[in-house]
């Protein structure tokens, strides 16, 4: 433990006097201030320690306090007293945390009364030591400099801070660089300080293909007596690529022409090649183009392979100009840069060769450039109009056929020379023709300037010249037409209609006439009214656009159709019929408006009509439903399961001699005449096909010259019982040339008796016993499908009556003897 000396410096006596009511006396005490103690921060001998003593001469015991700053106020319980005016120390002291001075306050009382005899104030200096190192704001520093960056510019600044008194040694330090990496002969880095700042300088020149980075420890170090302490940060230098390295050409490609009046083609492709980092500002090419006065090209950067894109933008002319020679130069996206070290000179800045970044005059001539001629290739040229615009200025209702101009177009292509024709193009209101090889153009229509589709009096067409070149091309020239104006049109009312109110006095209401023409051919009107209406309806005035058109009081309430003649200041005139409805006016002002409204329909009304409509329409429908449905008659059916089928052809030969086997067969087990039979019976027979026509179809009939009586009976019981039902299926097997057809017939004849059965039977088996020849008959066309029949019945034919007898009846069915009295009555009489 090292002992502190101990010193008392007398400040201030301070007689103060205290006033209290004690006997009515008054006594004086003295208070001192002493100088300070000192007490050294962070202090490491045992706990407590004496660090000075207080001493009072008395005659009398008294008793030690202190109190203040490190006693009872913080920081607290670092200081006391003991009996004999020791102050003692129990604990480490902070000299950049806690107050640099303590100020305390020292009392001795007596110890007889407890009264203060002395108070004294104490101040305890703490004494700083070195136990702070300076610390970096930052521990890393990074920053991004562009090669290009200048000698002794400002490259970073660092910032440090010691928490050691920096009045004294300790807190005081200085910045060294202690390393830099890469080392490289081309820049020399060092720092300048200020306070607690350091700048970070460089000599020389910076080169990115070199060091693309930096990284420089610096070291801030105190200048503590006893210790020294220091801290480090490091600093990270970026180094960017500039434009250090000018691009150059190293070839072309494309097809180096264009055609005459092509633009957007791409003509021609340069490749550069630059050294700098791909991608960046330093390597992306920019190019020039040189003595293109006429900029008719323009060149692009191809973002990708960075070529120069070459690109015709105007048209090219042929006759004009065959090639045109032009300079292309390319430099990169920010300006060309150099430094070179030509004398590194100690203890200050290098001697350099250098161009200047911001000084681009200096770098121009260096830029590359490469000359380039474009050839034009000549093309058929479309015809040209001299001039392409012509104005003719004619009267309106010219006579159809006149000539208003002749154009006059030219071929200028000189390697291309064709011959053209003048053809029509835009003609909105088919106004004029022109003449194919003169180019003259005449009128086809009566031209009126009223048209809508005259603007301003002037009418516009579009005129071609085609020529024939392939693929052919066209010029174009305008035809603008300037009408002047006739007087062709009369003036008219503008309403027809107007209404004026009754009244004791004359009333009046104002009309107005327009006219098409323009002036002088315009208003104002002459009006002059016909007819009866003297006394009546008057003009005031005749003269002008809008006139007033007077009532008399002689006029009743109604509807009165005037006569008014409106000439032109030029005696063109029109006569107009006006509608007047004269009216009581004391409830509605207007009374066309009152007979507009009063006509108006209401929204009930119109409901109504709608619904009316809406029924009727429902009736209609349910009308044409019922009128239009089919009606469904029931269709007596026999026993029997058969019918006639009908046919509208009918097939040469059928008629002929057939062998076939026929086979009738009674179908149902129904009870005929009290007689239960199926009967199957084969036979040939000689058959004559007949067709029976029914509404909406063609009937065809085939008559021979002579029918056995048994052809007769069955014609007869078929035309007398259309209401029967028949099935016949006929299979057409084979036709000779002899016109025999082989037939098989399956009839259902449940209806007929056993004894019709037999009969049928018997008369077929006797058909096959014959051998005649049939002829053939051309069929007949008796009527058309969907046509009336001129009779119900076919053509007669004649049965022999020798095969017929009564008596077959007997065993029939009462149907057939009323058929047989029918169709055979004569024999029925016998």
């Amino acid at each position: 433990m090292r002992t502190l000396p101990v010193s008392f410096l007398l400040l201030l006596s301070v007689w103060s006097v205290c006033v209290w009511a004690d006997s009515g006396r008054i006594r004086q005490k003295r208070a001192w201030i002493i100088d300070s103690f000192t007490i050294e921060e962070e202090y490491t001998s045992p706990f407590p320690y004496k660090i000075g003593k207080v001493e009072l001469e008395r005659s009398y015991l008294v008793n030690y306090i202190l109190h203040g700053q490190g006693v009872d106020e913080d920081p607290k319980n670092i200081l006391s007293i003991d009996k004999s005016g020791y102050i003692l120390v129990h604990g480490k002291v902070d000299y950049e945390s806690d107050p640099k001075i303590l100020h305390s306050t020292f009392e001795a009382r007596n110890q007889s009364n407890n009264e203060v005899d002395t108070r004294l104030g104490l101040e305890i200096k703490i004494l700083d030591v070195n136990d702070h190192a300076p610390k970096f704001q930052m521990s890393v520093y990074e920053v991004t400099v562009d090669e290009s960056h200048d000698q002794g510019k400002e490259v970073l600044t660092v910032l440090a801070s010691d928490e050691d008194d920096s009045s004294t040694n300790n807190g005081t330090f200085v910045f060294t660089i202690k390393s830099v990496t890469p080392k490289t002969d081309n820049v020399e880095f060092y720092i300048q300080q200020q306070k607690v700042s350091g700048t970070i300088y460089f000599k020389g020149c910076l080169d990115y293909e070199k060091a693309q980075k930096y990284t420089i420890l610096v070291e801030a170090k105190d200048k503590g007596e006893k210790i020294q302490l220091s801290s480090t940060s490091t600093l990270i230098i970026n180094i960017s690529d500039n434009n250090n390295n000018l691009p150059e050409f190293s070839g072309k490609t494309g097809p180096g022409k264009v055609k005459e009046r092509e633009t957007g083609v791409e003509v021609l492709r340069l490749q550069v090649t630059d050294k700098d980092i791909r991608g960046s500002k330093a390597w992306k090419a920019k190019y020039t183009i040189h003595e293109d006065k006429k900029e008719i090209f323009k060149i692009e950067t191809d973002p990708v392979t960075n070529e120069g894109i070459l690109t015709v933008i105007k048209q090219t002319d042929y006759e004009e100009q065959t090639n045109h020679n032009l300079s292309i130069s390319v430099q990169n996206e920010i300006p060309y840069f150099s430094c070179k070290i030509k004398k590194k000179v100690p203890n200050a800045m290098w001697v350099l060769d250098k161009i200047p970044q911001d000084s681009g005059m200096s770098a121009a001539n260096l830029y590359y450039s490469i000359p380039v001629t474009i050839y034009v290739e000549d093309v058929n040229d479309p015809p040209v109009f001299i001039p392409p615009v012509k104005h003719v200025v004619v009267m309106e209702n010219i006579d159809v056929g006149t000539s208003l101009t002749t154009f006059t177009a030219k071929d200028m292509d000189g390697s291309h020379v064709n011959t053209f024709k003048f053809v029509k193009g835009e003609d909105i209101d088919k106004w004029i023709t022109i003449d194919a090889k003169t180019g003259q153009v005449s009128t086809i229509k009566i031209l009126d300037r009223e048209s809508p589709f005259v603007i301003n009096g002037t009418y516009i067409a579009t005129l071609y010249a085609v020529d024939e070149g392939v693929p052919p091309l066209t010029g174009t020239g305008t035809l603008v037409i300037h009408l002047n104006d006739q007087n062709d049109n009369v003036p008219i009312l503008e309403r027809n209609a107007v209404s004026i109110c009754i009244d004791k006095e004359p009333t009046l209401v104002n009309i107005t006439a327009v006219d098409l023409d323009f002036p002088p051919y315009e208003s104002p009107f002459y009006y002059e009214l016909l007819g009866d209406v003297k006394d009546k309806w008057r003009v005031e005035p005749a003269h002008g656009t809008t006139v007033s058109l007077v009532k008399e009081k002689r006029v009743y309430s109604g509807h009165h159709l005037l006569q008014i003649k409106i000439s032109d200041q030029q005696g063109f005139h029109s006569i107009q019929n006006l509608t007047v409805t004269v009216c009581d006016c004391s409830i509605t002002p207007n009374c066309h408006v009152r007979m507009l409204s009063q006509a108006r329909m209401g929204p009930v009304a119109a409901w109504m009509v709608v619904l009316a409509i809406l029924i009727l329409t429902a009736m209609c429908l349910i009308s044409l439903l019922m009128s239009c449905k089919a009606k469904k008659k029931m269709i007596m059916m026999d026993d029997g399961l058969g019918h006639l089928i009908t046919t509208n052809t009918e097939n040469p030969g059928t008629d002929c001699m057939v062998s076939s086997s026929i086979g009738i067969h009674k179908t149902d087990s129904s009870n005929v005449n009290g007689i239960n039979a199926t009967k199957n019976v084969n036979s040939s027979q000689k058959v004559t096909t007949q067709t029976v026509m029914h509404k909406g179809q063609q009937a065809v009939s085939r008559t021979p010259s002579s029918v056995n009586n048994d052809q007769a009976f069955k014609r007869s019981m078929y035309r007398n019982s259309t209401s029967r039902t028949y099935r016949g299926n006929f299979q057409q097997s084979s036709v000779r040339s002899s016109c025999r057809s082989n037939y098989s017939y399956n009839i259902n004849a449940s209806y007929l008796g056993e004894n019709l059965a037999v009969l049928i039977n018997q008369k077929l088996l006797a058909l096959q016993t014959r051998d005649e020849e049939c002829g053939i008959y051309k069929p007949h066309c008796y009527t058309h499908e969907g046509q009336p029949a001129a009779s119900d019945e076919l053509d007669e034919i004649s049965i022999p009556e020798d095969d017929f007898h009564p008596e077959m009846l007997k065993n029939l069915d009462s149907r057939f003897s009323q058929l047989a009295t029918i169709s055979r009555p004569d024999l029925m009489r016998l």
